[in-house]
């Protein structure tokens, strides 16, 4: 796996993937190809002909919307070209990620590694855990949630550490997400913390998580989460409805 490395905001420069003017001019033509088959229309373009696009972005550098269908482009044809091409593709995600300034960017770019099951994704969704945007962060809460088991320390230690609350409250919903029932313990402590909207947060996820429902009584939860043998001696709620029926 890719050693993660702290990915800097730039606040001046711009994202360039291939690192040059030539790369700059293959993915914007990539964005105006996007463009053409989901409108059918390209006349909006400012320039007709590959030096006028050359000369635009050498100036400007491409937008972020035109970074994100770029990248999202090439995703998809990673994907329809095999495990070799995904496993490429997702390593050259991760220097896009280090080079990229723009959050909403980044963001995109974990929502895209979330779809790739290579070394290269799986470290991408781990650093977006310690960027320094919170938004980017609470996105990587919801990609690591889809990735099940694996995640649950990830989240587990973003939901004691982050400072913000908007992304504690993201992992415990991921934790809830994973669908594994690892994530209980860790469910367990988010009931003491002092905050309320985690406290019922950690009581939607566990929940979730374990298929029982013993309402909105924080306490009942920690009695019942605190007690293994209580775990695996109470019946789920599709195990009650079978009782009845």
């Amino acid at each position: 796996m890719p050693t993660h490395r702290t990915m800097p905001v730039h606040s001046h420069s711009r994202h360039t993937p291939a690192g040059s003017a030539t790369s700059k001019v293959v993915l914007l033509a990539a964005f105006a190809g996007v463009l053409v088959a989901t409108t059918g229309c390209a006349g909006w373009l400012p320039w007709g002909d590959s030096a006028g696009v050359e000369k635009q972005i050498a100036r400007y550098g491409l937008t972020a919307d035109q970074r994100i269908a770029a990248l999202q482009k090439e995703a998809d044809e990673a994907r329809e070209a095999g495990a070799a091409a995904k496993l490429t593709y997702s390593q050259g995600l991760i220097q896009a990620l280090l080079e990229e300034h723009d959050p909403r960017v980044r963001c995109s770019i974990l929502e895209i590694a979330a779809d790739f099951d290579t070394p290269a994704a799986h470290a991408i969704c781990e650093g977006g855990l310690r960027d320094p945007d919170l938004r980017v962060r609470m996105t990587a809460c919801d990609v690591c949630g889809r990735r099940g088991k694996t995640a649950v320390p990830l989240l587990a230690a973003c939901m004691e550490t982050d400072a913000e609350i908007d992304v504690r409250l993201r992992a415990v919903r991921a934790l809830g997400e994973t669908g594994d029932a690892a994530a209980i313990p860790v469910l367990a402590i988010a009931l003491e913390d002092p905050d309320p909207a985690v406290q019922y947060r950690a009581v939607a996820s566990l929940r979730e998580v374990s298929g029982r429902d013993l309402g909105n009584d924080v306490n009942a939860w920690r009695e019942w989460a605190s007690d293994p043998e209580a775990r695996n001696s109470s019946p789920t709620m599709a195990e009650t409805i079978r009782q009845i029926f």
